[in-house]
C-alpha cells in the first residue's frame, strides 16, 4: 500500500502529496471460543494482535463466489455471497466478518440459518452441528449502501463510493464492508465475481476476465481469481474506465483500466509494467498469478494505491516507483501472505526496498545513497519512531518505520552477507511460501540458513531496536 501519511515523503516519487503452510494454518483458525451447552463455537477472531476481531476461528474458506449489483447513482449494492468451506473443529456457531449491509437471507448447506448482527460480526447458528473436517456452503444474501470503515491511523478503506462508482480496496479491515468474509490473511481462497453495473460503467476486479455481456442497460462482468488470495487484496472497483487488454510475451493476461481523467499521465507508467514484471521476476522468481493489470481511478480524497491482488488499484495516475511498489507487493503480501499484522513489515519493507532496488538498476540513485540519506535523518526524525518489526498498534502500521527503516533492515541484511546470498534469500522466500503465509520468525532463519551467518544482532538492532541504530 501507498499513502501520503503512511510513506516517507523522501520516498514518495508523486507528483502530489509452502506445503506445510496450510497445516499451521487450519491450526491458527481452528481456535475456539468458550463451550456451550450446545457445543463448541468458533472464535470471533484469529487472535491477531492489532485486529483481534479480524477473521473467524474454526472453519477455513476455500472458495467464494460473489454476485454484485451496483448503482452508482443511488449507490445501492445488492449482494450474494457463496462461501464454500472447511470446519477445523466441530462448531455448532461461527461466525463472518461483515458489517453495514442489510442480511435478507443466510443458509447453511441450502438449510435456513439462524443470525444475529454482533457488532462487525455476523454470527450463524446452523440448523445442525458441523462435524470436523465437513465441507460445507454458507449462502447470505444482502443489500444496502456500502460504506468505508475508518482504519486506526485515521484512513478510510473498504467499499469508498466515488463521483463515477466506487474505489474498492480494503487493507485491512475493508472486505467486510461488501462481503461476508473470513477477513484476515492467514484464510486465503480463491474467488469468483459476477457483478453487474450500468452501461457505460466497467466493473474490475482480480484475475482473469471470463467475459461481459451487455443487456437491457446493464453490463455484467465474470472474474475469476484460481490462486489463494486474502480478503483484503480483492477488489470490485466501479468506474468509467478506458480499457486496455493484451497478452505479454510470458503468456500474462493484463487488464487496465483507466479513469479517463488519469489516462495521460498514467499512459508513460502503465507502458513499464511487463518490463518492470520481467525484471521484478528476474530478482524475486517466477510471477505468482496467471493475470496482471491496474486500475487507475480518479479518487483524489483517498489518498493511497493498494496492491489488490493481480491488478493494484491507483487513486490517480501512479509514478513509476509506485508502480514498482505495488507489483512488487504481487511477490510479497499477495502471493507471501501475512500471519499477523504486527508482520506487515514483510510487505511494505520489501516493495519499498524493491523501489530502492529498482533505482539502482535503471540510472538513478544506489540503494547505498538511499540508505545513507535517510540514515543522516536525526534521532528525533519520525523514522526511528518504533521499531518496524514491533510497530505498537495498527495506528503504526502504515507509517514511516515499516516502510523505509523496513527497507533498510534488508539493505544492512544485503551488505552484510552480499548480494549472491541476499537474492537468493529473496527468491528462496517467495519460492517457499508462494501461495501461503510467512512469520518474520521464518524470515531471519531463511535469512541464516542461507547466509550462513548469525544474524541475530542484525535482526535485533534494525528490526525490534528502538530508537536510531548506533552505526549503520
Amino acid at each position: 500500500m501507498t499513502h501520503p501519511r503512511r510513506r516517507p515523503t523522501a520516498l514518495l516519487r508523486r507528483e502530489t502529496v509452502a506445503a506445510t503452510v496450510p497445516v499451521a494454518v487450519a491450526a491458527l483458525l481452528a481456535v475456539a471460543g468458550p463451550a456451550t451447552a450446545a457445543g463448541p463455537t468458533g472464535a470471533a477472531g484469529v487472535g491477531d494482535p492489532y485486529f483481534p476481531l479480524a477473521g473467524n476461528g474454526g472453519y477455513h474458506v476455500t472458495h467464494y463466489d460473489l454476485t454484485l449489483r451496483y448503482d452508482p447513482g443511488s449507490r445501492r449494492l445488492d449482494g450474494r455471497a457463496v462461501l464454500t468451506a472447511r470446519a477445523t473443529q466441530r462448531l455448532t456457531r461461527f461466525d463472518l466478518d461483515f458489517q453495514g449491509l442489510k442480511v435478507t437471507g443466510l443458509t447453511v448447506d441450502h438449510v435456513k440459518a439462524a443470525h444475529r448482527r454482533q457488532g462487525q460480526e455476523l454470527v450463524v447458528t446452523p440448523k445442525r452441528a458441523l462435524r470436523k473436517g465437513e465441507r460445507f456452503q454458507v449462502t447470505v444474501t444482502y443489500k444496502g449502501t456500502p460504506g468505508p470503515v475508518t482504519d486506526p491511523d485515521g484512513s478510510l478503506d473498504g467499499w469508498i463510493p466515488t463521483d463515477d462508482g466506487a474505489f474498492v480496496a480494503g487493507e485491512p479491515q475493508g472486505a467486510m464492508t461488501w462481503f461476508p468474509a473470513n477477513n484476515h490473511p492467514l484464510d486465503k481462497s480463491s474467488y469468483d465475481f459476477t457483478i453487474t453495473v450500468p452501461a457505460g460503467r466497467a466493473a474490475v476486479a482480480n484475475g482473469v476476465l471470463l467475459g461481459q455481456r451487455t443487456a437491457h442497460g446493464r453490463t455484467t462482468y465474470r472474474w475469476r481469481q484460481q490462486e489463494p488470495m486474502a480478503a483484503y487484496l480483492a477488489t470490485a472497483t466501479v468506474g468509467k474506465f478506458q480499457v486496455e487488454q493484451y497478452t505479454t510475451r510470458d503468456g500474462l493476461r493484463v487488464y487496465n483500466a483507466v479513469d479517463p481523467r488519469e489516462a495521460a499521465a498514467a499512459a508513460p507508467v502503465l507502458k513499464k509494467l511487463p518490463s518492470v514484471l520481467e525484471w521484478e521476476s528476474r530478482l524475486f522468481g517466477p510471477y505468482p498469478f496467471r493475470a496482471a493489470g491496474s486500475i487507475v481511478d480518479h479518487a483524489p480524497n483517498v489518498g493511497y494505491a493498494l496492491e489488490t491482488q493481480t491488478r493494484p488499484v491507483y487513486d490517480r495516475a501512479p509514478s513509476l516507483s509506485t508502480l514498482v511498489h505495488e507489483s512488487a507487493h504481487q511477490w510479497f503480501g499477495d502471493s507471501v501472505s501475512l500471519t499477523s499484522w504486527k508482520d506487515i513489515w514483510l510487505n511494505e519493507g520489501f516493495a519499498t526496498y524493491a523501489e530502492w532496488l529498482y533505482a539502482e538498476q535503471h540510472g538513478g540513485d544506489s540503494a547505498q545513497k538511499t540508505f545513507d540519506g535517510l540514515y543522516a535523518l536525526p534521532a528525533t526524525d519520525e523514522l526511528w519512531a518504533f521499531p518496524p518489526g514491533d510497530p505498537g498498534s495498527g495506528a503504526n502500521i502504515f507509517d514511516t518505520p515499516v516502510y523505509a527503516r523496513g527497507a533498510m533492515t534488508l539493505h544492512v541484511l544485503r551488505t552484510t552477507v552480499g548480494d549472491r546470498a541476499f537474492f537468493r534469500v529473496l527468491r528462496a522466500w517467495a519460492a517457499a511460501h508462494r501461495n501461503g503465509n510467512g512469520t518474520t520468525a521464518q524470515f531471519e532463519r531463511l535469512a541464516e540458513r542461507t547466509s550462513g551467518k548469525d544474524l541475530g544482532d542484525l535482526f535485533r538492532t534494525w528490526l525490534y531496536g528502538r530508537g536510531k541504530p548506533v552505526t549503520p
